[in-house]
């Protein structure tokens, strides 16, 4: 043992002294069970549905995406919302697979600065002139749909943010961080559909 790593075990050890001795941090974790999309504190108080897929259904090829393999439509599916708190000033849609093996999952589509009066997103619209898109985990700013590596089927979580700003202020087009970002500090309620695809 060099002196220096001696030095650095009796630091260790005397701030662990008296059970002072900090507890480690929380891993980051992934799974259909703690989606990294999920806000830190707000309410899970909006109802979302969808007329192309039932919560913990299969997702229809239509919306499957179209490469890496995978032969599908590549359109976004029809969302719809109801319960939004008062106070709502715009709406927030992401959609992530936090199976996807990559320790993060893998955000598809993002879209933020939806106006208040929306409460549906028709399946594969354009989005309402206002709307900002952010770059997804494929590199662009479109939807992208289900492509999961062959085996079990991943879990795609459809969230929706009901958001105390108008507008979150960001360049076009942001990053799928800084929207995610933002998203923590704004947001009042939140609500999900998921569904499901593998191959």
């Amino acid at each position: 043992m060099t002196p220096r790593t001696m030095l650095c075990t009796a630091l260790v050890l005397a701030g662990c002294a008296h059970g002072r001795c900090p507890a480690p941090a929380s891993p980051v974790t992934t799974g259909s069970d703690v989606p990294l999309s999920e806000p830190i504190s707000a309410p899970r108080a909006l109802t979302v549905t969808s007329t192309d897929f039932a919560d913990g259904q299969t997702i229809p090829m239509s919306h499957v995406f179209n490469g890496f393999g995978c032969t599908g439509g590549n359109a976004s599916p029809q969302l719809a919302w109801t319960g939004a708190p008062a106070g709502t000033r715009s709406f927030a849609v992401v959609a992530h697979d936090p199976d996807a093996p990559t320790g993060v999952g893998f955000f598809h589509w993002i879209v933020a600065d939806l106006p208040a009066s929306t409460t549906t997103l028709a399946g594969g619209a354009p989005l309402a002139q206002g709307a900002v898109a952010g770059r997804t985990d494929f590199g662009g700013t479109t939807y992208g749909g289900p492509c999961p590596p062959p085996g079990a089927p991943h879990h795609y979580h459809f969230t929706v943010y009901a958001l105390d700003v108008p507008s979150l202020g960001l360049a076009d087009p942001p990053s799928g961080a800084l929207i995610r970002f933002m998203l923590r500090a704004h947001t009042l309620a939140y609500g999900r559909i998921t569904g499901t695809y593998g191959r």
